[in-house]
């Protein structure tokens, strides 16, 4: 009998230092997961996020259809007029909402490209001349692609929108766009 009654009172004892280890190393956990900043020897680097830039409303723009020139859908806009902010354009962006899309303003009109690079997102890309009339469209782009989209004939603007929205919205050639900036 009492090899069982010492088998007992070592499996509580046991029992008692594994459940005290236990308690101590869940400890302040909070402090260390919630941390903004991971220190290195020489600088403090800020942890990164997942969201990719935010979007920053800077105007709004308006599709207006060319049959019966009332507004087809409006959209807050982002705009992009520097070669670097064109250059930035919507990459590294993880997502976008129906109501949201970036202008490109260029110098003067001119046949433009796009690729999807560094874009997470599929987008429709809406080619505009000068006049502000829609010449062409790249719709359902290819997220992270390196392939051409060309424009086909000279544009003056270029509007990014998620994909799909040319044809939720009835967007379409010959069809205008109308701006304000903030």
């Amino acid at each position: 009998m009492r090899p069982v009654k010492m088998l007992i009172t070592t499996s509580k004892w046991i029992f008692n230092v594994a459940f005290c280890l236990y308690i101590a190393g869940c400890g302040n956990r909070t402090a260390n997961n919630t941390a903004a900043t991971t220190t290195t020897d020489t600088s403090t680097v800020a942890a990164p996020t997942d969201n990719g830039p935010q979007f920053k409303k800077e105007g709004e723009l308006y599709f207006i259809g060319k049959a019966k020139n009332d507004t087809l859908h409006k959209i807050d806009m982002e705009v992009a007029e520097t070669d670097d902010e064109r250059a930035q354009g919507l990459m590294r962006r993880r997502s976008m909402t129906d109501g949201q899309g970036m202008l490109f303003v260029f110098t003067e009109a001119a046949e433009q490209s796009f690729w999807m690079k560094d874009t997470y997102i599929s987008l429709d890309i809406i080619y505009v001349d000068d006049k502000k009339e829609i010449v062409s469209i790249q719709k359902y782009t290819t997220p992270q692609s390196e392939e051409s989209l060309p424009s086909f004939k000279k544009a003056q603007y270029v509007v990014e929108v998620n994909a799909g929205f040319c044809d939720k919205y009835h967007i379409g050639f010959g069809d205008k766009i109308a701006f304000s900036k903030n």
